[in-house]
């Protein structure tokens, strides 16, 4: 399992990261079969957003909508880690659920995709996979 992303869309989130730190940062990401096409920015409503994230649960609810009614569908989610390393916390796994949906996390600089299921080898929630970033020649680099 994988998840591929453009590079340019990954240099837009590292942005995004580096312009809300040191708050954390979250939102939804779009796509099928482990391809990101597009994503989501949302609020982070968490009470304390330099320590925790909580997607909009409004837009969170429209996305869904969205995607019963042949909007595209959602392939996970994305959150950052301002200043610290890209590997789920157990703050996270208590907060995904095991719905096999896909998570990024960025921290500004590097990134790292995970898988969330029963059972995970992380905090019992969140497997590691590969991402793939490719640029505008089609080229494919595991990062």
């Amino acid at each position: 399992m994988k998840l591929r992303i453009s590079s340019v869309m990954l240099a837009e989130l590292q942005q995004l990261v580096l312009a809300a730190a040191p708050k954390e940062i979250c939102g939804i990401l779009f796509g099928e079969e482990g391809q990101v096409t597009c994503y989501n920015s949302t609020r982070n409503v968490a009470d304390d957003p330099i320590r925790h994230f909580e997607i909009d649960p409004v837009a969170l609810i429209a996305a869904e909508r969205h995607q019963r009614h042949g909007g595209p569908a959602i392939l996970g989610y994305y959150h950052s880690h301002p200043g610290s390393e890209v590997r789920p916390s157990v703050t996270d796994a208590g907060s995904a659920a095991a719905d096999g949906r896909l998570w990024l996390i960025l921290n500004g600089r590097d990134a790292a995709a995970w898988h969330s299921r029963e059972e995970g080898e992380i905090y019992g929630r969140f497997d590691a996979i590969r991402l793939d970033c490719w640029g505008a020649k089609g080229q494919t680099t595991a990062t």
